[in-house]
């Protein structure tokens, strides 16, 4: 007998089928929320994780952030910053004093003898009051001024961020970027234009720019310096 293979049939692909919903009962769907609430902490309790999210809790008064904003600082109160001025200016113009008024007192006894001398000629002479001598004197005073504003104003700047009348009024001298003691160089340039201001007349006006800046309350030379003053404990 003769056999012949049948040719194979493809396979049906049986097409799957979708699980139909199941019809929640009227009235069902609460109480199915109801038991997966009471199901979901069952199971991680049995687990011992979970991938739900941890309730939000405010956060607590960390002292390292607190401490690290007071390092900031703001800017001081206008009074106690006029304060600390007043000290330095006084003891600043303490130490100028001690070497200018013997020089003002040498300076007039120079101009007297000039004008004498004039007179004695009989002739119109012009007397100069600024000459060889007294500008010298004059070089001397300034020269002092800058010296001992250097040694009482710019280092002690750079080094604490405070003078001697910062540090008793309670205030203190920060870079405007880094909130930290600025370097020598900026500390020299704020004390440079501040004294330069003040010999051209127009300290005041630099000084007094504090009242309508915002927000740091700059002055003209702390605009220069790329500074400001903070309140800082004493």
């Amino acid at each position: 007998a003769r056999s012949a293979a049948a040719p194979a049939l493809p396979e049906r692909q049986e097409t799957p089928r979708t699980a139909e919903p199941a019809r929640p009962e009227a009235g069902g769907w609460a109480r199915q929320v109801q038991q997966l609430a009471q199901q979901q902490p069952a199971q991680t309790s049995a687990s011992g994780s979970s991938d739900a999210p941890a309730p939000w809790k405010p956060p607590k008064d960390d002292p390292f952030l607190r401490a690290a904003r007071d390092q900031q600082g703001r800017p001081a109160p206008l009074g106690r910053r006029l304060a600390a001025r007043l000290v330095d200016t006084l003891v600043l113009g303490a130490v100028v004093s001690a070497a200018a008024v013997p020089l003002w007192a040498k300076a007039v006894e120079h101009i007297d003898a000039k004008v004498e001398q004039a007179k004695q000629s009989g002739e119109t002479v012009t007397v100069w009051l600024l000459d060889g001598t007294t500008g010298g004197y004059l070089a001397v005073v300034l020269g002092v001024l800058l010296v001992a504003g250097v040694v009482l104003e710019a280092l002690p700047t750079a080094k604490w961020g405070r003078t001697l009348g910062k540090r008793l009024c309670g205030v203190r001298v920060l870079d405007i970027e880094a909130h930290d003691t600025p370097r020598f160089g900026a500390a020299l340039r704020r004390w440079l234009v501040y004294g330069g201001l003040g010999a051209l007349g127009v300290g005041v006006v630099g000084a007094l720019w504090c009242l309508v800046d915002r927000p740091w309350r700059q002055c003209w030379h702390d605009k220069a310096a790329r500074t400001f003053v903070a309140a800082g404990k004493r």
